[in-house]
């Protein structure tokens, strides 16, 4: 009689235990679940204020004095906000001629220009069928593995003899010519294009051109977004080549005349006064490309996300 009652109990007993070990094995989860969305957040909120910091130092270097720039330990809210520093940073030397040079003698002109012959380059290497292609398509590729240093006497050399020093010729000409990265990027959204769509175009006698500006460009705007916002964001920041080309300081974009306001006032000795002239200039310069980027990420993203789809 014992013997069955126990064995009754153990029966009763054992889905109850069943219950909670699955309850407490749920609880477990939804625990460690908890600890990894926090981890998670700490992670991205640290990531976060590792690249933000530095542009919050920028600003607030910018509206501080002199005796604020150096005080240790540093000053992380400045009193009073000298606002006044960015119109007297600006008014240091013709930044105003600076901004028309980076704008509308090197930025746009090579934006418009690298855009054009990308588009141009990937389209004949994802869209028409033609020998070599393959092949001249690598050779394409494989000029992104060279450094710019490499190449960067050579070409002196060749706009020296050129006559083309001291103009913008040599930083906007090269565009012409397209960008090997723009063009394995855009060469990849062309390719996620149904090839239905250009076969019932020419079935019709629409030529390349015609197929290239009503078809396939309609679909391609997250990917130009992207070309656009990257070339303009690189020739904007552009430092090195328009110091080897450009010699006269009626020509300088806006990189170099930064470059100019930082070494006049260190040869001065003057470089407390430095700071916060330098980071209000700077923070002006850098404001167009933030700005273009928070009106534009979805579309920056987008175009990111879906250029290699296909290869």
């Amino acid at each position: 009689m014992t013997t069955v009652s126990q064995t009754a109990s153990q029966a009763t007993s054992g889905p109850q235990d069943s219950a909670e070990l699955a309850a407490a094995h749920a609880r477990r989860h939804a625990t460690l679940m908890r600890i990894g969305h926090i981890a998670k957040y700490v992670l991205l909120l640290f990531l976060a204020f590792t690249w933000l910091f530095p542009l919050y130092w920028m600003v607030i270097t910018a509206l501080k004095n002199d005796s604020q720039v150096r005080t240790v330990p540093p000053v992380l809210f400045p009193h009073p906000l000298l606002w006044s520093n960015f119109a007297g940073g600006w008014a240091t030397y013709n930044f105003n001629l600076a901004a028309f040079n980076s704008i509308f003698r090197y930025a746009l002109p090579v934006v418009i220009f690298t855009l054009i012959s990308s588009l141009l380059v990937a389209y004949g290497f994802a869209k028409i069928k033609w020998r070599g292609r393959g092949f001249f398509f690598g050779l394409c590729i494989a000029t992104m593995m060279l450094p710019w240093q490499v190449t960067m006497v050579p070409l002196f050399i060749i706009f020296k003899n050129l006559g083309w020093l001291n103009t913008y010729l040599p930083l906007v000409v090269p565009s012409l010519f397209g960008h090997p990265y723009f063009i394995f990027m855009l060469r990849q959204f062309f390719l996620t294009i149904p090839e239905e769509l250009s076969e019932a175009a020419r079935m019709e006698g629409a030529n390349e051109f015609t197929i290239l500006w009503r078809i396939i460009l309609p679909l391609t705007k997250p990917a130009i977004a992207v070309v656009v916002l990257f070339r303009f964001l690189w020739t904007w920041n552009e430092f090195l080549s328009p110091l080897i080309y450009l010699k006269d300081e009626a020509q300088y974009p806006l990189a170099l005349m930064i470059y100019r306001l930082q070494q006049t006032a260190t040869n001065m000795g003057n470089t407390a006064l430095a700071y916060p002239y330098l980071m209000a200039v700077s923070t002006i310069v850098a404001l167009p490309v933030i700005i273009i980027f928070i009106f534009a990420q979805r579309t920056f993203i987008e175009g990111i996300s879906v250029t290699g789809l296909k290869g």
